[in-house]
Parts: C-alpha cells; structure tokens; sequence
C-alpha cells in the first residue's frame, strides 16, 4: 500500500500544476468573457485582463484558448487606440485654442519643438526634445500636460546662448580628448567630449571637495539645444560631426540625436575640428 500512495501522490504532484493553470486560466477568462460582454469596450480594465489572461494561457495547452486571447488582445488593442486618439483630441483642440499646431497621430504627437508620448495604459505622456526626456512621466491631464509643455518652451524653445562661447568651449573639450590621445585623427567620440565639457566646467570649489552639491551639471538635452544652436547660427561651420553608425545609434553612450524638427533627425557619433 504504501507504493500505491507514493504513485498516488506523485500522479497528484504532477497534476497539481495543470490544475492550477487551468484554473487560473477560467478565472482570467470569467473576467474577460465579462468585460467583452459590455455594450462599449472599456480599455484599461481591458488590459490589465489580457495581461492575465496571457500570463494564464502560457501555462495551458489549448489552440482554443490560444485563438481566443489573439482576439481578445486584438479588440483591447483597438479599445485602447479609441482611447488614446479620444485624448490626442483632446489634447490638440487644447493646443488650437492656443494656436498651436499639434501634428502626428497616437501615441505620439509633435508640437512644436517637442514630441509627447501617450502611455495610455499607464494614463501618462511624457515630453522629448528629439530622443532626450524632458520629464517624468506625467499624468494625463490637460493642465499638467500644457504647464509642463510651456516651461520646457521657455526652458528649450527660449534658450539663448552664447554661440561663440559655447563653440570656444566645446573645443577646449575635444582638444582636451584629442590630448590625452597617443594618437589621434582628430575624430572624437561627440558623448566622450560632451563629458569632458561638463568636467571643463566645474568650479575649483568642486574639485576641492567633489560632492553632488557642488556640481555643476549640463543637461544633455540643453546641450543639444546648444548644438543646434551652433548650426542654425552658422557657427557649426567650425565642427562637422559624423554621422553614427547603427551599432552607435543604438547605444546613448555612444551616439546624440540633434532633430531637424520635432520628429525627424540623426544619430552622430563623433566630432572633429578643422
């Protein structure tokens, strides 16, 4: 008797995931059965069903099941583009009143100078300058939304800056790189000398006594800005910058996109001095 149970029990320990799989798998359906019942789709709850659901259905071996979340999936997909355009109208009605252009189509649209990315699962956007962030997600709200947009205008949009001092900096910074090369072609890395400008910059207060409250930082997206600048004042004619490779462009650390407009422009890679 007492192999008849142990074959019992390791018969049941088998089982026992499968039955559990299957049961979280009718559990998560029940819900989605429900929320596909309803007269108008309702998007979020939507999505956080399918999640489960799809979580649920790995564990299972059915094609039936597998046919029905693809379907479920699909008309939640749907329901959330409803409702990101139902915001992006929204939004650019905002923009209109304040005769602002707004162009693009969800999740992302272009104003301006700036793009905004709709999350609308997570029910937040967020502002960029070409590929740099310029806030934390933020929640979709109108207000929140327009008041963040006009303090990246006056912060982006409005910057002035010294072009020639700037010019005059970035090529004590790639000079600087240049140096301490055994040998060099002249061709620096654009991320390596917009490091060795921020160093250039500190006070002698910080070397002293380097702490984060003695910092000076430069944003990465004011020095975009900054290069843009340059070029749109004619002082870029003193650099030329390469464009980046695709290994490059995909890796910050390697590479700076600088926008044409809101949503076009180039990765590069790399800096040099006539």
């Amino acid at each position: 008797m007492t192999e008849l149970v142990t074959k019992l029990q390791l018969a049941q320990e088998e089982l026992n995931p499968q039955f559990k799989a299957l049961q979280a798998s009718i559990s998560a359906l029940k819900t989605a059965v429900r929320l596909a019942g309803e007269e108008k789709p309702d998007a979020l709850p939507m999505q956080k069903a399918l999640v489960k659901l799809q979580v649920a259905a790995a564990e299972v071996d059915s094609k039936p099941l597998d046919a029905a979340v693809a379907e479920f999936a699909a008309v939640t997909q749907t329901a959330l583009d409803n409702l990101a355009f139902d915001f992006a109208k929204d939004l650019r009605d905002a923009f209109v009143e304040r005769d602002e252009e707004v162009s693009g189509r969800p999740p992302t649209l272009a104003i301006g100078l700036f793009i905004f990315e709709i999350n609308i699962v997570a029910r937040k956007g967020q502002w960029f300058y070409g590929k740099e962030a310029l806030t934390r997600p933020i929640p979709l709200s109108l207000k929140g939304i327009l008041k963040a947009y006009d303090r990246q205008v006056r912060r982006i949009g409005q910057r002035e800056t010294d072009v020639a001092e700037f010019v005059a900096e970035l090529r004590q910074a790639w000079q600087d790189c240049v140096d301490k090369r055994s040998k060099s072609s002249g061709r620096v890395n654009i991320i390596e000398v917009y490091a060795q400008l921020i160093l250039n910059r500190q006070s002698g207060r910080f070397w002293n006594a380097p702490a984060r409250r003695t910092f000076k930082d430069y944003e990465r997206e004011l020095f975009v800005r900054d290069l843009i600048l340059a070029r749109e004042q004619g002082a870029g004619n003193s650099f030329r910058l390469g464009v980046a490779t695709k290994s490059q462009a995909e890796q910050a650390n390697r590479s700076i996109w600088l926008p044409e407009t809101a949503a076009t422009g180039e990765y590069y890679s790399d800096i040099i001095f006539g």
